[in-house]
């Protein structure tokens, strides 16, 4: 907790190294939403409310909000000018964590934020109607820096096996999660972290900047607090309690039971392949992204018999304000090649030269989708002005091939790679037959978060898994061959 301070105070002093791509500089932007940030649900649109400022900007929000068995309590982590030390942080967490035990867990208004957008929305003006006092805690939380969630679970992860911890970040407790919080920092009872955050203000490598700082600091110290002991006089943190009703609390039972419904369904495998990374595969002066990619393709078409639309994320931050483009990477010479790897009687020179041809067309797909030259924002912006304007739809919107493309947000494998940190990510699919696979590639390693859902017969997250194990090898070895 005491690092990611610290790195907000890195943001707040404008401080944070601006990320470039080669030679050419990316929009840091996205950066301002990490911190003092929250969606507001409306009945017809959510908001996003911003509260950060930069030191020269003003002053800026600094206090915390504590989850705990339902419970919300806040605390300043700022005190006289200087961030909390650790021993005065765990003071406060401690104070927090003392309330809770052995007490009745609390309302759990937390879970209203996994419901419905439209739910929750009229049930976040009927908490507020009830009492003003409850618009001011909502203003508390959705101002802070960001939520700690202290949670019972205790989801131990292996080097090779990182299911646990991931599927208890995607679908553990609602009580203790803000949904709509930009940041919610994950504390399990076996020490384990994690997080959970709202998409809309950002993109994933923000967070993934800050997960890696954070490891990166913690591995420095060899995670050992250095400084001083003594704890200075501060107030303790303070309770913030809803006033409820019984139409609340049914409410919140009715978000409860559809967020278990729906994480019930979810099937989430996390593990580490290991036979080797991105220092093998850049050996063979291939891309280590597209290899996995094209991996990905092959493992589906092995398994379901045909290829499936793809969604892999572009970063567009080259420009202002950029933040993504959509890279489809089910194209026909993917397709040609996954059909020939398949045919026994290719010969491994007719299998190289379609995954080579493969590569080509992925790799000049993915630049032109980072260089502005993609098309899926174009038409997503086309689609939203025919519909804000009341104008008739356009009849490719409407096509059932644009749908089966992937357009429209029915992508059948809905991918991204979270980058080459120690920080993984997980996604649930985007359509009931679909699959989520985020992905980090380390020198020696890859790790993936495969999703699907449980009641579709035809997937199988685990099987897909295994599929993208066998086609690496594959890969590899054709790869290999070709260099010798």
């Amino acid at each position: 907790m005491w690092h990611t301070l610290q790195y907000w105070d890195l943001l707040r002093t404008e401080r944070l190294d601006p990320h470039k791509a080669g030679n050419v500089v990316l929009d840091m932007d996205q950066f301002r939403m990490l911190f003092c940030t929250c969606k507001v649900p409306g009945v017809t649109k959510d908001t996003i409310i911003n509260y950060f400022k930069t030191e020269s900007e003003g002053p800026c929000p600094s206090h915390v909000v504590v989850m705990c068995k339902g419970r919300f309590f806040s605390f300043d982590a700022v005190c006289d000018g200087h961030i909390l030390t650790p021993p005065e942080l765990l003071r406060q967490l401690t104070h927090v964590k003392q309330c809770c035990e052995g007490e009745p867990a609390g309302d759990g208004v937390a879970a209203l934020t996994s419901e419905e957008r439209t739910r929750w929305a009229k049930a976040r003006e009927y908490l507020i109607g009830i009492d003003p006092a409850n618009k001011t805690i909502l203003e508390t939380i959705q101002s802070s820096l960001f939520v700690v969630s202290l949670d019972d679970a205790k989801p131990y992860a292996t080097a090779e096996n990182y299911t646990p911890v991931t599927r208890e970040a995607l679908t553990g407790d609602p009580t203790i999660r803000w949904g709509d919080k930009s940041y919610n920092s994950i504390s399990f009872a076996d020490g384990t972290f994690g997080s959970n955050c709202d998409h809309a203000p950002y993109d994933a490598m923000v967070l993934v900047t800050q997960g890696y700082y954070v490891d990166q600091q913690l591995k420095a110290t060899d995670g050992k607090w250095k400084g001083s002991e003594t704890v200075r006089p501060m107030p303790l943190p303070e309770e913030l309690v809803f006033t409820v009703d019984d139409r609340v609390r049914s409410d919140v039972a009715h978000a409860k039971q559809q967020y278990f419904e729906t994480t019930q369904d979810l099937q989430v495998v996390c593990y580490a392949f290991t036979s080797f990374g991105k220092a093998a595969i850049k050996q063979r002066k291939l891309h280590p992204d597209t290899f996995i990619q094209l991996a990905l393709q092959l493992a589906y078409y092995r398994q379901h018999g045909r290829l499936g639309s793809c969604y892999e994320t572009a970063m567009t931050r080259r420009f202002y304000h950029g933040r993504t483009e959509t890279m489809r990477p089910c194209t026909l010479e993917a397709q040609n090649w996954c059909h020939t790897m398949l045919l026994p009687a290719a010969s491994a020179e007719a299998k190289r030269k379609a995954l080579l041809l493969a590569f080509n067309k992925h790799n000049k797909l993915m630049a032109e989708a980072q260089n502005g030259k993609g098309f899926d924002r174009h038409l997503l912006g086309l689609y939203l002005i025919a519909k804000e304007e009341g104008l008739p739809m356009p009849d490719l919107f409407t096509d059932p091939l644009y749908s089966k493309s992937g357009g429209g947000g029915n992508f059948t494998l809905s991918t991204s790679l979270v980058g080459y940190t120690t920080v993984l990510g997980a996604v649930a699919p985007m359509v009931h037959h679909g699959y989520g696979f985020f992905y980090r590639i380390g020198d020696d390693r890859i790790v993936a978060s495969c999703t699907a859902w449980k009641s579709s017969p035809e997937t199988d997250a685990e099987t897909l898994f295994q599929n993208l194990v066998t086609s690496l090898h594959e890969m590899l070895h054709l790869a290999t061959t070709a260099q010798l």
